[in-house]
């Protein structure tokens, strides 16, 4: 039996999100996702929070923005805070056995890498996001898989959904797995699955931060 993987979404505790834990663990369980890695912004709140809720979907995960480009991480077990080197966010990372990739490495948008940054790191990582459903850029994910490919590295592919009815647009589907190890194990194996979300998506991330703005 395989499962669906969704290796990068959002809840309302990222800054441009509204998604509510308990729908995104509805809205995974409704579409048939076996396992769900919730990434917020430089937080574990999120993650925690849905994991409680539905500890056999949710796998704890976190998107750190490092003083180069994002870094996106499942079975995190202690916060990674933001704005560090690249190298000692990884560090950290390994210290704590989590598994590591690159989100969304070659997009316009906030977070992603110049290639002798994204080189230096290449060896320490365990995957490449070679799919993400709300990639901007058109050939972002093309030249991820391409990077991928040239350094003998796997791919993972996530929605990063910022809304429920997002999640599920990219997959990996991969054997089943139990921890980070075992999940380093298998992700050779997995078969991404997925189609960009529309252009109009991006503004619920929009919404979300003016809404928190006037909130404050």
């Amino acid at each position: 039996m395989n499962y669906k993987v969704d290796f990068h979404c959002h809840t309302l505790f990222s800054k441009d999100s509204l998604a509510q834990p308990a729908n995104l663990v509805r809205t995974s369980r409704r579409r048939g996702i076996g396992r769900v890695i919730i990434t917020d912004h430089n937080t574990l709140t999120g993650a925690l929070a849905a994991h409680v809720l539905d500890p056999e979907l949710i796998i704890v995960g976190e998107e750190i923005k490092t003083t180069r480009g994002e870094i996106l991480a499942a079975y995190v077990t202690e916060e990674i805070p933001r704005d560090l080197s690249p190298q000692e966010t990884i560090n950290r990372l390994r210290d704590q056995g989590a598994f590591i990739s690159v989100s969304h490495p070659f997009d316009i948008r906030s977070g992603a890498w110049v290639l002798d940054d994204l080189l230096e790191i290449a060896p320490y990582v365990d995957a490449i996001e070679v799919f993400n459903a709300r990639c901007m850029k058109p050939g972002a994910n093309q030249e991820a898989l391409r990077f991928a490919y040239e350094h003998n590295l796997p791919g993972t592919a996530g929605s990063d959904a910022h809304a429920a009815f997002e999640l599920g647009t990219a997959c990996v589907e991969l054997p089943q797995f139990d921890g980070p190890d075992e999940l380093r194990k298998v992700i050779g194996q997995g078969i991404v699955r997925g189609q960009l979300s529309p252009f109009w998506v991006h503004l619920f991330s929009r919404y979300a931060r003016i809404k928190k703005r006037v909130a404050v």
